[in-house]
């Protein structure tokens, strides 16, 4: 990857935007009607539409702003994903049980933060990268563990390190809440804006897809 900037596309246009995540699956029809179903990716990856979000000149003249300091494709960045940005149930405030990240063995220190979907026998952990800035809490066998003291975050990748002393012993089930971002890049180079266009209410195109990092 060529580089990322750490800085968020703008939340009022994203708040708008349509999209959600894409998987990539191979399904084969056996001669029997019977079918055979293979997961090509072992993460999701998400697609969004940041033209219907933009409702004014202003928010378009931030955009184009934005995409220029992105150099377009160059560079990755963060994207608040409205449907899907933070440990816990809608309407509820994260809080230090929601997501369970690790179980404690006495030795390991590092733990990277997870949002787990659970629905049936198949539950998806999602590595999460982009932790919000302030809103990372973390409990050790449901005992709050405070933030410098007892644990470090890094906000740009999703690490959680216990200090000295506070290591987690074996068998203690270690539990995170946050706020989170999508780490993105503009899938164009080009944006194309018809201003007499857009003031009658056509919606330019600006595609936004996921990245690994």
């Amino acid at each position: 990857m060529t580089g990322f900037n750490e800085v968020r596309f703008p939340t009022d246009v994203a708040l708008g935007a349509r999209g959600g995540p894409e998987r990539r699956t191979d399904v084969v029809t056996l001669r029997s009607g019977a079918e055979e179903r293979n997961s090509l990716w072992a993460d999701a990856r998400r697609k969004y539409q940041a033209g219907y979000g933009v409702k004014s000149f202003a928010q378009l003249e931030a955009v184009l702003a934005f995409f220029e300091a992105q150099r377009g494709r160059l560079y990755g960045f963060r994207w608040k994903d409205r449907f899907d940005y933070r440990s816990c149930a809608s309407p509820q405030a994260p809080g230090m049980l929601d997501q369970l990240i690790g179980t404690g063995d006495g030795t390991t220190a590092v733990w990277q933060l997870t949002k787990t979907y659970a629905a049936g026998l198949t539950p998806y952990v999602r590595p999460i990268r982009k932790p919000v800035v302030g809103t990372v809490s973390v409990a050790v066998g449901g005992v709050a563990v405070t933030i410098g003291t007892g644990f470090t975050v890094d906000v740009t990748t999703g690490l959680v390190t216990f200090v000295p002393g506070h290591i987690p012993a074996a068998g203690a089930a270690i539990t995170a809440g946050f706020q989170f971002d999508v780490p993105v890049r503009f899938d164009t180079d080009y944006l194309e804006v018809d201003l007499s266009h857009f003031e009658a209410g056509e919606i330019p195109n600006i595609p936004i897809v996921e990245i690994r990092v």
